[in-house]
Parts: C-alpha cells; structure tokens; sequence
C-alpha cells in the first residue's frame, strides 16, 4: 500500500510511505529513490535480514522500530512489518550532464559514485561537486546510496541544484564517456600522486565505496588512477574518508581547470 505524500521523520522533501510486504519488496527492486525502510521489531529475523539485504542494495538506510510505531506511522495494522519511504526525486541522464558542459562551451566535468552506500559521504561528494564547478555526479541504480531527504541534507541543499543521472552500469557509462573524448580517472591507492596528474580537459573523476574503493572491473575501464599522499603511514588509518578524498581531488581538478 502507498500513503499520500508525507513529510519524512528527518525533514527534506515530499515522500509517499509504501508499506506491506510485496509493495516494499518492488519498490526497493525498482531502483526508484528510497531513503528509509522501516522494520518492525516484531518481525522473524530472517525477513528482516531478507528486507535489510534489499535495503542495502537500494542505497536505504534500515530502521528497527516497535510495532505500535509502525502501525502508527502507517495509520493501519495492515503493514505486515514492513514499511519504506519513497522520494520523488527526479534524476538525470547522462546525456543530459554532457549538455550541461555544452550549453557552458566547457569540457565535461564529471563525478562517478562506484558504489558509495553512505548517504552522508553522497552527500558531501555532490556539494563539493557542485562547489568546485563540476556538471554532474553519476550514481549506480543498485548496490550505493540514491538520492534521499538524507543526501539532500548532507549535501547542504547542493543535490538539488546539480543533475544526478543514475544509471544501470557505471561501466558502461564510463565507456561512453570515454567514447565522448572524456578522460576517466578514478581515486586509486596505486594510483599516480595527484599532484603529477594532468586533470584539465574533458574529465571524470570515479570514487568507490567505503570498504572496497573501485571495483576491479571499473578499475580497469579507466584511464588512469590518482592517489592521496599521507602522512600517516604505519598508524593503521590507510586512507581518507571518500568523501574527503573526493572534496580534496575534486578541488585540484578545478585549480587546473582555471
């Protein structure tokens, strides 16, 4: 079932609360925007696994909340445990992020989330985008973050002024950017030193999840790879944040643009 539009519990825009099993169940497959599923505490951990694994791959974040709660929130007994928020954001295309560059008469500036699942470290990524001139921020359909009331906040409003295509395959959006005359990096810990990187022209930058970075497979799609310098070698920290890694490249790929 669907409720009418409804103002989410952490603010943002407009969302419709679905709940039952079988709506929520196709919604989170649909690849439409989700912010948040809410379980019941009630229900067999091997459904709230099942809904939690769905969640994941959805880019939602998954509440566990009494049952009172749910059927309040629903407004009916007849959620089954099951509830989710969908937002009505509209998405881009990747052609239109290309449009974007032509109608500036500037080579295409490009940011490509690679799986990136939290919704806070999206957020950042597309207001540093959007700060540091970038035309657009591409994310998967499945397996990372969409953009949620969430996003929206942590990206200080900047979700909603620059286009976000979100596609079936980063892979395949990144050969057509290249068959574009767009050069693709992607933030690699094997990657150059930054500072060595020629990153003006048509460029994307590719950044990949917290625990994994960039898969292999997009790893080899790209042209090229840079890396972070550190300091802190040996002290167990290994790598930046993504999302200030992505703040700090995607600032040198604007110096040199100037």
């Amino acid at each position: 079932m669907r409720n009418s539009p409804d103002k989410h519990e952490n603010g943002g825009p407009e969302q419709s609360l679905v709940y039952g099993k079988n709506p929520v169940t196709e919604l989170l497959k649909s690849g439409a925007g989700v912010d948040t599923v809410l379980l019941s505490e009630s229900l067999p951990e091997a459904v709230a696994s099942y809904y939690t694994a769905l969640a994941r791959q959805a880019g939602a974040v998954v509440k566990r909340v009494h049952p009172n709660k749910l059927r309040l929130t629903c407004g009916t007994d007849s959620h089954q445990g099951v509830a989710a928020y969908a937002s009505s954001i509209s998405y881009a295309a990747l052609d239109d992020l290309l449009a974007a560059a032509r109608q500036k008469g500037e080579p295409p500036f490009l940011v490509l989330a690679d799986g990136v699942e939290d919704p806070h470290n999206l957020g950042a990524i597309i207001r540093s985008a959007l700060l540091c001139g970038a035309h657009g921020v591409v994310i998967p359909k499945r397996g990372g973050a969409a953009v949620t009331p969430t996003v929206l906040k942590s990206s200080a409003g900047a979700a909603a002024r620059l286009p976000v295509a979100r596609v079936a395959n980063i892979g395949e959006s990144i050969r057509r950017l290249k068959e574009q005359g767009v050069f693709v990096y992607c933030a690699d810990l094997d990657g150059q030193p930054l500072e060595q990187a020629d990153l003006t022209g048509p460029v994307a930058l590719v950044l990949g999840s917290e625990g994994k970075g960039v898969s292999p497979l997009v790893r080899k799609l790209c042209d090229g790879a840079v890396r972070l310098s550190m300091a802190g070698r040996g002290t167990g920290v290994d790598s930046f944040n993504v999302s200030v890694a992505a703040g700090i490249i995607l600032y040198e790929i604007a110096r040199q643009r100037r």
